[in-house]
């Protein structure tokens, strides 16, 4: 594991599913900001499924703690219009 900080590194990225992390500390650069993560334990397993030069340097987002993984943002372009329906 690597060693703590002296400042939070601006990893605001889950390094699981690439979503928003919500990680205050990363945000605003103090660990004096209280953050979600705190009261959170997360399970071993996900742990190991980190990137090893990320443990202990980047948060992982309360969805994939809590099993739901961020959903894949949809490209609406690419969706036909239905008959008879006007997209302007």
């Amino acid at each position: 594991m690597n060693p703590p900080a002296a400042i939070p590194l601006p990893h605001t990225r889950c390094p699981l599913c690439g979503g928003s992390n919500g990680c205050a500390p990363a945000a605003c650069g103090s660990f004096d900001t209280p953050c979600w993560c705190t009261g959170v334990r997360i399970p071993a397993a996900l742990i190991a499924r980190l990137p090893a030069e990320q443990r202990g340097t980047a948060c992982v987002c309360r969805r994939c703690i809590e099993g739901q993984p961020a959903a894949p943002v949809a490209d609406c372009s690419a969706i036909p219009t239905p008959r008879g329906h006007s997209s302007s």
